[in-house]
């Protein structure tokens, strides 16, 4: 009998062990995962940009009739916000941080985000001709050359400007494509030569994530991205529905809508600056795409013409000669600018969107750049 309680102590044990060196071993693996976070930020950090940013926009953009909004982060943390004029000239209703900016071609990375989300499920590839989602598209490109510009297909906003289309009905991006495949209008450039900015690429993206999802473009994006990360005041705007927000000429007199203010996927996207911020974090955390392909995102295309200026995947980018990089997007379309910059190596975020043109708010960005770190601080004029 003592033999028998002996062993039996001893079986314990061992099964005992066993369970806790499988414990052990689980505990460990879910420890090991990396998640990203960002670094610290003291209050004195954070006060020395607050005072900086608020020194250069007082000197420079605060002195023009600047009708908008500015927010820039630090590692992830608001260290300026301001919210300047109305977003109704006439009806004199002030802007506020829930107040939806037109981000015109800003719009351009999320579109991207969208295309590369469907190539990392395995549901296109990159590599994929326009003509297998569209059979009988009449022009030999893929879809990487639609992300980098290098397609060479013909403008929407000219070609049609042109042609008898009426010029106060908007068009969608189903009578883009009709009108690409029906008129075959000339390319600008020969296809995978050159860079060639073409807002029609991205109409033709969008296209293509509907296409493949099943989805409209305007669902899918707040299904998949929008509403999971609370981008409240983020959303598709489609032809012919009112707009959230008026844009305005320098003189303050409202921009009339034409047949371009229709298509999206090039533009059209509405958000605000905490909304974006919201997008930017979620980019680092790697919840919109794989750090492997953000980074290929990111990385120059056209190479061609030697040059700081280059352009990735949805992003144009600067390429400066201390191996500085900033990755980042001007808008204008009618009276809205915006500009949205990532500085990677600080961490830093700055997000100016306006609907009053004006042209300082790009220059006002850029000038941001050196109080993150070693940047030139060249003016790059692009403000599409």
């Amino acid at each position: 009998m003592k033999n028998f309680f002996i062993a039996a102590l001893a079986l314990l044990f061992i099964c005992s062990c066993q369970s806790q060196s499988r414990q052990n071993v689980v505990v460990k693996k879910v420890d090991t995962v990396a998640r990203f976070q960002f670094p610290p930020l003291s209050e004195k950090e954070k006060q020395h940009y607050t005072t900086a940013i608020e020194n250069l926009l007082n000197q420079g953009l605060f002195r023009t009739s600047f009708n908008g909004a500015v927010l820039v982060a630090k590692n992830g943390t608001i260290v300026y916000e301001n919210y300047r004029g109305f977003r109704d000239l006439k009806a004199k209703d002030s802007i506020t941080p829930e107040t939806p900016f037109q981000i015109a071609s800003t719009t351009k990375p999320l579109t991207a985000a969208a295309v590369l989300k469907l190539a990392e499920q395995g549901k296109l590839s990159l590599n994929d001709s326009v003509s297998k989602f569209f059979p009988g598209f009449p022009y030999p490109v893929t879809i990487m050359m639609l992300l980098s510009h290098r397609s060479g297909l013909p403008n929407y906003l000219y070609y049609m400007e042109k042609s008898p289309w009426p010029r106060t009905q908007q068009a969608t991006n189903q009578d883009i494509l009709k009108t690409l495949m029906e008129w075959q209008p000339p390319q600008a450039v020969l296809p995978g030569r050159h860079f060639n900015y073409c807002n029609t690429n991205y109409v033709v993206l969008a296209s293509i994530v509907e296409k493949v999802t099943g989805q409209t473009f305007p669902d899918y994006m707040k299904a998949t991205f929008f509403d999971p990360l609370e981008m409240k005041n983020t959303f598709v705007h489609q032809a012919n529905q009112p707009l959230a927000t008026q844009s305005y000429q320098p003189n303050g007199a409202p921009w009339t809508l034409d047949f371009s203010d229709g298509p999206y996927g090039d533009k059209n996207i509405y958000s605000t600056p905490r909304d974006l911020l919201k997008w930017d974090i979620a980019l680092y955390e790697g919840k919109i795409l794989s750090k492997q392909m953000l980074d290929s995102a990111a990385t120059p295309y056209s190479n061609e013409k030697p040059g700081v200026r280059n352009y990735g995947l949805g992003w144009r980018l600067l390429m400066l000669p201390n191996n500085k990089k900033v990755v980042y997007h001007t808008g204008r379309w009618h009276g809205f600018n915006t500009i949205y910059a990532r500085l990677e190596d600080e961490y830093g975020t700055i997000i100016i969107l306006g609907n009053r043109f004006n042209r300082g708010i790009y220059t006002t960005a850029k000038k941001m750049y050196n109080l993150f770190g070693s940047y030139d601080g060249r003016d790059d004029e692009s403000d599409e």
